[in-house]
């Protein structure tokens, strides 16, 4: 039997996958009984701060860990794209409709125990893959802060609100996506420099929910709305509110800023302000948000906000299989190991379930290889430098330089230019990327 603790994206893929292998599951979580500073339902999945798991560009970081997961049969990833809503290139779901979709596969499977309650410690005598996500509950986190050397850290994360789309005036706002790639799929809110100043000003000096923890820093990429402004006025132009690529129908040419709002429910009458995550108080949220073009009688399902999250500090607590280092029979997943992103969450979760299923059958532990985008993920966890480790998502970066001679980077750009070249690179990087998983899983079946 294994126990997995956190029904969240990584805890559910870590069940579905131990239990497709034929082990005994039991997961354990602790909502509805005790509620955290960020969720609303008892769920499997629920996302909270975004409902997008980013890029389709299967040439992207997002697009090769998504083809990886999809080779290995991710719950996560099936589920998502059965429930998708309109997002152009991106890969967005109905959030309410994609919880209760990955919630019924796991009450469904016969080897999965769902267990309601709060574990404060797991049992060492019991395998566990602790998977609570970054609002772990006090308790559980001080254990681990303990077990681990006091190695546990913090960020601040913050949502964007949603709104109601029949209150969104289209006589001022439009559909579509930037420089016309795919369906017109988001609303855009265009602001002049006038009203984008008039706008920032408001934003500047709107009244902020407190912070706690003063010493806590934000997570960079995924700074609220008001900090980005703090650091320049022209910063949000090159951000959240970049007008590049989107013509205002009135003009014909791109607006001096806009806000872009994404479908946010399958029904289309929800939509988030993309890269609007704010900790501004709900007062301030209405009357600095109605400022916008488009937005002025705008009705908020859900308002932003601000909570603390934790992380282990992976390059001392974790190897390159998301296992615990000194500590038997443990396994940390999600983005409690030091991830970002739900995509890169779930990935986290189902690379677990491949190492305790390794453990319980008796093999030797196998990383992931370097050269997909999950091991090279989980390689940075494990040999990133101590000093300078923050949570990460997924990008090219992390994987290893493509061999010299395997690009002619002159005749990619003489075929599409700085464009193609990116994309030349990205499609080796893919190719190889699954041509080495497909060798990790043909010889990890070979010593099963």
């Amino acid at each position: 039997m294994v126990r997995v603790i956190g029904a969240g994206l990584a805890g559910s893929e870590t069940a579905w996958q131990l239990a497709r292998r034929g082990h005994r599951v039991e997961l354990h979580e602790m909502r509805p009984l005790r509620q955290t500073p960020a969720h609303t339902t008892s769920d499997a999945a629920e996302m909270v701060c975004s409902n997008s798991f980013k890029s389709d560009d299967p040439f992207s970081a997002t697009g090769i860990l998504k083809a990886e997961l999809e080779r290995m049969d991710s719950l996560v990833l099936r589920c998502a794209r059965a429930t998708r809503v309109p997002a152009g290139n991106s890969l967005a779901v109905d959030r309410a409709a994609f919880s209760a979709l990955v919630t019924a596969e796991l009450r469904a499977h016969p080897a999965i125990a769902w267990i309601e309650d709060e574990v404060r410690a797991p049992d060492p005598a019991v395998p566990t893959i602790i998977a609570t996500g970054p609002l772990t509950a006090e308790p559980l986190a001080q254990w681990l802060g303990e077990r681990c050397g006091g190695a546990r850290l913090f960020f601040y994360d913050a949502i964007a609100p949603i709104v109601l789309r029949e209150s969104i005036d289209l006589d001022l706002a439009w559909y579509a996506s930037r420089y016309d790639k795919g369906a017109a799929d988001f609303i855009n809110c265009p602001l002049d420099k006038a009203q984008y100043e008039t706008f920032l000003d408001a934003l500047l000096a709107a009244e902020r929910a407190e912070l706690h923890d003063f010493d806590t820093p934000y997570f960079e990429a995924c700074l609220p709305i008001e900090v980005m402004a703090d650091r320049g006025r022209e910063t949000l132009r090159h951000g959240p509110m970049k007008p590049v690529g989107l013509d205002d129908p009135r003009t014909g040419r791109w607006p001096h800023a806009v806000v872009q709002l994404r479908q946010d429910s399958l029904a289309g009458d929800h939509f988030n302000l993309v890269g609007f995550q704010t900790r501004l108080k709900w007062g301030a949220q209405k009357e600095v948000f109605r400022l916008i073009p488009g937005l002025a009688n705008a009705e908020f399902a859900r308002f932003g906000s601000i909570h603390r999250n934790t992380y282990v500090q992976a390059p001392k607590v974790l190897d390159a299989t998301l296992a615990c280092k000194g500590i038997p029979n443990l396994w940390i997943a999600g983005q409690l190991s030091g991830v970002e992103g739900y995509l890169e969450s779930a990935a986290g979760g189902l690379a677990a379930a491949e190492s305790v299923d390794r453990a319980l059958r008796g093999l030797d532990p196998v990383p992931l290889p370097r050269e997909t985008m999950l091991g090279a993920l989980l390689h940075y966890l494990a040999h990133a430098s101590p000093k300078d480790f923050g949570p990460t998502n997924a990008m090219l970066g992390l994987l290893p330089p493509l061999p010299e001679d395997a690009l002619d980077a002159r005749a990619a750009k003489r075929a599409g230019g700085a464009r193609g070249l990116k994309e030349a690179k990205g499609r080796l990087h893919r190719d190889r990327a699954l041509a080495s998983l497909e060798a990790h899983l043909a010889a990890a079946g070979a010593r099963a």
